[in-house]
């Protein structure tokens, strides 16, 4: 009896897995749809340039700014014991 409860917990956890795999495909599939396209692409040759909604680029002063504060700060040295 507890080796087929052993397969149901396996299988539960195998969909659960799976489920979680597919999720993040999706998301992954739905970013894909702001890719640039064949009608993007026109544009792009036409005018010179295109639109896009995406997240703004990432501002590398501030990362560099915070990474230099994150360093700088002093840490407790670990204790003996």
């Amino acid at each position: 009896m507890s080796g087929a409860l052993i397969w149901v917990v396996l299988a539960v956890l195998a969909v659960a897995g799976g489920v979680g795999v597919r999720r993040k495909l999706g998301a992954a599939l739905d970013d894909a749809e702001h890719s640039l396209d064949d009608e993007a692409i026109r544009r792009i040759v036409d005018t010179g340039s295109v639109v896009v909604d995406q997240d703004p680029p990432l501002d590398l002063d501030e990362i560099e700014e915070e990474e230099e504060r994150f360093w700088s700060e002093t840490w407790d040295e670990p204790e003996d014991w």
